[in-house]
């Protein structure tokens, strides 16, 4: 199982998805690995997120892991589904041990000094900045990141296309999330994979 910087390094930016229809899943994965980008979180805020997750698996390349994880149920199922790795919106010390004793690289969500405290405490040092605009936006990880030396980060809530690379070009960067690559409704396989084409390119 690869390490989750291994993860976040893979590629400038995550596909953060919402698959309604578990028959859109392999079509969206196939697209967007083949412009480049093999790391796809799928968030369980569907009943279609685990199948999804279970058909993606079976995509030549790509990493799949299971976003909006928020307890240890849910970790549990993501984990039974096929995720590779786990991202949270937030953190809490029980859904943090449960991940570590499952020993699934592990992307919690935070937005304070507070949440990365409880992070390291853990022995975390990689995190999702969430939600990245409204949480006062790159001045604010900047700020952040200044007394967490050790803190890497991939944050995700308001990052499109135009605002990547102010966000990659901060060094604690690993990657950003986004949401903005796949449409709702049937795929478009050819809009997803110019879609992420362009992604892939934001970093050399």
């Amino acid at each position: 199982m690869k390490p989750i910087e291994t993860i976040m390094r893979t590629a400038p930016v995550i596909p953060v998805l919402v698959i309604e229809d578990a028959a859109h899943a392999v079509p969206v994965a196939r697209a967007l690995v083949a412009g480049g980008l093999r790391v796809l979180e799928v968030t369980l805020r569907t009943p279609a997120a685990l199948d999804a997750i279970r058909a993606m698996r079976g995509v030549d390349g790509a990493i799949v892991g299971a976003g909006t994880v928020t307890n240890p149920d849910d970790l549990k199922l993501a984990i039974d589904a096929g995720a590779e790795f786990i991202v949270s919106p937030g953190l809490t010390r029980r859904l943090g041990e449960a991940a570590i004793d499952a020993g699934i690289p592990f992307l919690p969500g935070t937005a304070n000094a507070a949440d990365i405290m409880t992070g390291l405490d853990l022995g975390l040092t990689h995190f999702k900045f969430f939600p990245a605009a409204t949480s006062g936006g790159l001045p604010a990880l900047k700020a952040l990141a200044a007394p967490f030396y050790q803190a890497k980060f991939c944050p995700t809530g308001g990052i499109n296309l135009q605002n990547a690379p102010e966000w990659l070009a901060f060094d604690p960067v690993l990657c950003v999330g986004g949401s903005w690559l796949v449409g709702k409704g049937t795929p478009d396989e050819a809009a997803i994979e110019a879609a992420a084409r362009a992604a892939t390119a934001l970093r050399p």
